[in-house]
C-alpha cells in the first residue's frame, strides 16, 4: 500500500530517539503483536486497527477533527479516482447487486492536499484555528498516526474512517474550554493556593506511610489470591489495616504497586501468591519523594479505576484490568482540571461541566462511555488521594504528574522532592518507652526501631512503643543487648536513652535464654530447677504435655516452633537451641516474587535498542 510506504520512509527519516519515543508511547498497543524486526513491519503495526483502535483514544479533539476530516477528502478522492464498476444488469440477483455495492472504494486510500485538510476545518486564514490545525498535524506525524508525502500531502491510516463512523466528532472547537471561576475564588484565592499545597503535602505524607506499611506487610505475608482471580475481601481486610488506610484505598495501592512491579504474583503449589519483588528492596533505599514516583507513573497508565466497582461486582484487587478507557479518561479529567483557577477549602467542581471540559482533551474516552459521572467521581477521589488534586483544583503535584512520562519521571521526581522532606536518622526516646520520629524516618531507623518496638501511631510524627515482648523479638532475632542499646543510643536525638528504656531491655536480656527449646520434638532445658517445676505445673501449658525427665529438662509433645509460640504467649521468653548447644537465631522469612516486566526506565532502553536495529536494518 502507497500509505505504508509514506509511513515508512516517514519513519526511516528520524533519529534514534525520537523512534523510541514513539515505541515507548504506543508501547501498550504495540505489546499485543510480535515485535518489528523492520521499519515496514512497525508501520504495519502502526496503522493495524487494533492499534488504531487503541491509540485514538489519546487524542484529543483538535488531532481527532484533523484525522476524521482528512481521512474524509481522502475518501472522496478515492472514490473519484476509482474507476466505476458497470451496473449490475437488469433482473440481476442477490450476488451481484451486493458484488456491485461492495466494490466502492470506502477506504482513505488517496494522499490528500494539506491545504484541502484546512479547509475541511474552516481553518483556511491565519488565525487560532489555523495555528491549532498545524500543532495538530505535527502532533500526527509525531505519533505516526499521519504521515507527510514527498510533496506535501497528508497521508492517514485507510481504515480511519471505518473505525470512527459510530463517533459524533461535532463541529471543530480550536481551543479548550476552561473551568469556570468557583464564586468564592476572587476573594479567598491568597487563602486557597497555601491550603492546596498543605492538603496535597499531608495527602503525600499519607500515602508514603500507607505503602511502606503495605509492601512491609506483603513482605511479611504475602496475600493468597482467590482460585477465581483476585484477592478475597478477609485478604483486603487484613491488608487495609496493616496499611492503616480503607479498603477502597488498599484496592488502589495493591494495583499500583503490582503496575510498578513492586510486588508480583507467583504460582506456589498453594496456589497464587502476591508478594514484594527485588524492586521492593531498591525502593526501601529511596527518599520517601522517589518512592512516589513510580507509583504515581503506574496509576497514569491503569486499565482499571480500582476504587470503582459497579453495582453487582465484588469488590477485589490484583486483576488484570480491561478497561482500556481508563488512562485516557484519567488524563482527561486532570487536564481539564488544571484549567481551574485556585480551589477554596471544601470546593468541588461542577462535574457535568468538567466532563464537558474533559471531553475535548480526549473525546472518545467519554463520548457514549456509561456511567461516565460515577467513573469520573472515583478518578478524581484516587486523584486527591495520591496528592494531585486538592479543593476542585490541581496540586503543584499534579500539574507535574501532567508533564511527566514513564520516560521522563524528572518533573514528577523535582515536586516531590519540595514536597516531602528528607528522612529522618534519627528519633526522640521518651520516659514513657516510646520513640518518637517528627517526620519520615529513615529505611535504616525504621528497621531497628521495628525490629524491638511495635509501631503505634502514624502521621507526620511516627510512635514506636518498647514492651517487654517487643524487645524479646530483638533478642530472638540474635541481637545481643548491648548492641541493641547501642544502636538506639546512636539513633537518639535527645541524648542518652531514658533509664526505663535501658532498664527494659537489661531485665529483658537477663531473663531471655534461661530455658532452651531443642529441636528434638521437643525438649526444653534450663539451668533453673525451679522454673523447670513451675512450667510443668503451668496451666496454659498443659496442651504442650510436659513432662519432667530430670530437673533441668522437661520434654514436650509439640514441636519446637509450636513450643516456643506456647511459651511465648505463657508470658516466658525462651530461645531456640541448636544441636550444638549454641543459641540458634530465628528470623523472620524474606519473601520475595520474580519481576514480571522492565522498570520504566528499563522500557525507555528497550525501546531504544529495538529502534537502533529498525533503523539499520
Amino acid at each position: 500500500m502507497e500509505g505504508l510506504d509514506t509511513l515508512t520512509r516517514s519513519l526511516a527519516q528520524r533519529t534514534p530517539e525520537e523512534l523510541a519515543a514513539l515505541l515507548t508511547r504506543h508501547a501498550e498497543a504495540l505489546s499485543r503483536r510480535p515485535a518489528p524486526t523492520r521499519l515496514r513491519e512497525l508501520a504495519t503495526a502502526l496503522w493495524s486497527y487494533e492499534t488504531l483502535h487503541h491509540t485514538v483514544l489519546h487524542l484529543d479533539h483538535p488531532r481527532l477533527q484533523l484525522l476524521a476530516a482528512t481521512a474524509r477528502v481522502s475518501q472522496d478522492l478515492a472514490r473519484r479516482a476509482a474507476p466505476a464498476p458497470a451496473a449490475p444488469a437488469a433482473g440481476a440477483d442477490y450476488q451481484s447487486l451486493m458484488a456491485h455495492r461492495l466494490s466502492f472504494p470506502d477506504l482513505a486510500a488517496e494522499p490528500v492536499p494539506a491545504e484541502e485538510a484546512y479547509r475541511a476545518l474552516d481553518a483556511t486564514a491565519p488565525g487560532p484555528a489555523r495555528d491549532a490545525v498545524t500543532a495538530a498535524l505535527e502532533l500526527l506525524y509525531e505519533d505516526g498516526l499521519a504521515a507527510p508525502a514527498e510533496d506535501g500531502a497528508i497521508v492517514v491510516p485507510p481504515r480511519i474512517p471505518q473505525l470512527l463512523a459510530a463517533h459524533d466528532l461535532g463541529t471543530f472547537a480550536p481551543t479548550a474550554p476552561r473551568l469556570p471561576a468557583p464564586e468564592t475564588a476572587s476573594r479567598e484565592a491568597g487563602a486557597a493556593k497555601p491550603s492546596v499545597e498543605d492538603e496535597s503535602q499531608a495527602a503525600a505524607s499519607i500515602l508514603a506511610a500507607a505503602l511502606d506499611r503495605l509492601l512491609a506487610s506483603l513482605a511479611d505475608r504475602p496475600a493468597a489470591l482467590r482460585k477465581t482471580g483476585g484477592l478475597a475481601l478477609r485478604e483486603i481486610k487484613r491488608l487495609a489495616k496493616a496499611a492503616g488506610t480503607t479498603e477502597a484505598r488498599t484496592r488502589l495501592l495493591l494495583d499500583v504497586v503490582l503496575a510498578a512491579d513492586l510486588i508480583a504474583l507467583t504460582r506456589t503449589p498453594a496456589g497464587i501468591t502476591a508478594a514484594p519483588t527485588s524492586a521492593y528492596d531498591d525502593w526501601l533505599t529511596q527518599t520517601p519523594g522517589e518512592r512516589l514516583v513510580p507509583v504515581l507513573t503506574a496509576w497514569a497508565t491503569l486499565w482499571s479505576i480500582p476504587t470503582h466497582t459497579p453495582f453487582g461486582e465484588t469488590p477485589t484487587a490484583l486483576v488484570r484490568g480491561e478497561d482500556r478507557h481508563a488512562p485516557a479518561l484519567r488524563h482527561a479529567l486532570l487536564t481539564a482540571l488544571s484549567t481551574a483557577p485556585a480551589g477554596t477549602p471544601g470546593h468541588r467542581p461542577d462535574l457535568p461541566a468538567l466532563l464537558r471540559a474533559a471531553a475535548w482533551h480526549r473525546p472518545l474516552a467519554l463520548s457514549g462511555e456509561p456511567l461516565a459521572e460515577d467513573r469520573a467521581t472515583h478518578i478524581l477521589d484516587e486523584a486527591a488521594s495520591l496528592a494531585l488534586a486538592a479543593h476542585g483544583t490541581l496540586t503543584p503535584l499534579g500539574h507535574a504528574f501532567l508533564a511527566a512520562s514513564p520516560a521522563n519521571p524528572g518533573p514528577l521526581r523535582d515536586a516531590l522532592r519540595d514536597l516531602l522532606p528528607p528522612p529522618l536518622q534519627q528519633a526522640h526516646f521518651q520516659a514513657d518507652l516510646t520513640a518518637v520520629v517528627p517526620g519520615p524516618p529513615s529505611a535504616s531507623l525504621a528497621d531497628l526501631l521495628s525490629s524491638a518496638a511495635d509501631r503505634e501511631s502514624e502521621g507526620h510524627a511516627v510512635t514506636w512503643r518498647f514492651t517487654p515482648a517487643s524487645v524479646r523479638r530483638a533478642l530472638d532475632s540474635g541481637r545481643a543487648a548491648t548492641d541493641l542499646l547501642d544502636a538506639l543510643s546512636e539513633a537518639s536525638a535527645t541524648g542518652p536513652l531514658p533509664q526505663p528504656l535501658t532498664y527494659l531491655v537489661q531485665d529483658a536480656a537477663r531473663a531471655h535464654g534461661r530455658m532452651r527449646v531443642l529441636p528434638t520434638g521437643c525438649c526444653i532445658r534450663s539451668d533453673d530447677e525451679a522454673l523447670v517445676r513451675e512450667l510443668a505445673a503451668h496451666r496454659a501449658l498443659q496442651p504442650l504435655g510436659l513432662s519432667v525427665v530430670a530437673p533441668t529438662v522437661l520434654v514436650s509433645a509439640q514441636p519446637p516452633a509450636a513450643t516456643i509460640e506456647a511459651l511465648r504467649d505463657a508470658g516466658y521468653a525462651p530461645a531456640l537451641e541448636s544441636a550444638s548447644g549454641t543459641a540458634s537465631v530465628e528470623r523472620a522469612p524474606r519473601h520475595r516474587a520474580a519481576r514480571t516486566g522492565p522498570s520504566p526506565s528499563g522500557q525507555v532502553n528497550k525501546s531504544l535498542a529495538l529502534a537502533r536495529r529498525l533503523l539499520t536494518a
